[in-house]
C-alpha cells in the first residue's frame, strides 16, 4: 500500500538515536514500519492506531482503486475517511499523486493520536517524521552516496513543534521518483505535506541547474516551512532552515 523505504537498508541509526530519556519502541504493520518516541511506552495505543488508520485507507482504495495508482491530485472527497482528506489535500498543494503523501499522513495520525498520553510524541515512517517535543532536536540527512550524506542536520526549535519533516530521494531506496537528487528534505506543518512536497520537490531534479528552480517551487507550496536539496556534492536551502554541521 505504502511508498517502501529500501528493504535493504538495516535501520541501525534508529539503534543510535538518543531521544533525550524518551522511551522508544518499535511498531510494525505490514509495510509500515514506526519507530516512535515518547514520555513511556505506547506500543499498545500505537499499534491500535496504526491498525485503525491503514484499515481506512486500504478500505477506501478498495471502492476507489485510482488513489492508489494516481501520479496527480484527485478531487477532493469530503466523505473520505480524515487521513484520506488530509492525503487528498495535502497531495493537491504538492501536485502530486495522493499515495506521495501516505507515509507522512500516518506518521501524523499516529502522532496526534499519541499527544494525547505524551507530551513528547516523535514518530519516523521510513523517513517520514511527525514530531511534537518540549525539547530541541536534530534531524540529521541522509543523501545515499553523496559526500554530504550525514553531514548535516536540521534543527529544530521545540516551539516549532509540532511538524513534520520528510525526504525523497531518486537514488537511494524504493519510493517513486522521477527525479535524481539524492536528498529533496522539506520541514512543512505538517508530516503529510511535508512528504508530498519532498516528492514533487525531488521530481524536479535531473541535474544541478535544476536546484534553483525546485527551490521555489518547494517553497510555494502552502505549508512548507523550508527545503533542503542535496544532489551529488551540491547542496541548496530555502525558508526557515537551521542546518548544524554533524
Amino acid at each position: 500500500m505504502k511508498k517502501r523505504a529500501a528493504d535493504y537498508l538495516i535501520r541501525d541509526y534508529r539503534g543510535r538515536t538518543v531521544q533525550n530519556n524518551l522511551v522508544s519502541f518499535n511498531v510494525i504493520l505490514k509495510e509500515s514500519d514506526l519507530w516512535i518516541s515518547a514520555d513511556c511506552d505506547l506500543h499498545t495505543e500505537a499499534t491500535e492506531t496504526l491498525f485503525q488508520i491503514r484499515s481506512s485507507i486500504e478500505s477506501y482504495i478498495n471502492n476507489h482503486p485510482g488513489f492508489l495508482t494516481s501520479l496527480v491530485p484527485m478531487t477532493f472527497d469530503f466523505m473520505a475517511p480524515p487521513v484520506v482528506r488530509e492525503m487528498l489535500a495535502a497531495s493537491s498543494l504538492a501536485g502530486v499523486g495522493p499515495m506521495a503523501s501516505v507515509a507522512g499522513a500516518i506518521a501524523d495520525h499516529v502522532g496526534r493520536e499519541l499527544l494525547k498520553h505524551s507530551q513528547n510524541v516523535i514518530v519516523e515512517n521510513g523517513g517520514d517524521i511527525f514530531m511534537k517535543t518540549d525539547t530541541e532536536l536534530q534531524v540529521g540527512v541522509f543523501a545515499g552516496k553523496s559526500t554530504l550524506s550525514e553531514q548535516v542536520a536540521i534543527y529544530v526549535k521545540k516551539e516549532e513543534t509540532p511538524l513534520g519533516i520528510s525526504t525523497s530521494s531518486g537514488t537511494v531506496g524504493h519510493s517513486l521518483s522521477f527525479g535524481r537528487a539524492d536528498a529533496a528534505c522539506v520541514k512543512a506543518e505538517s508530516a503529510a505535506i511535508a512528504d508530498a512536497a519532498a516528492t514533487a520537490v525531488g521530481n524536479r531534479i535531473q541535474r544541478k541547474s535544476d536546484l534553483k528552480d525546485a527551490l521555489n517551487y518547494g517553497i510555494g507550496i502552502k505549508g512548507v516551512r523550508g527545503v533542503v536539496i542535496i544532489l551529488g556534492n551540491r547542496l541548496g536551502a530555502i525558508g526557515d532552515i537551521e542546518l548544524k554541521e554533524i
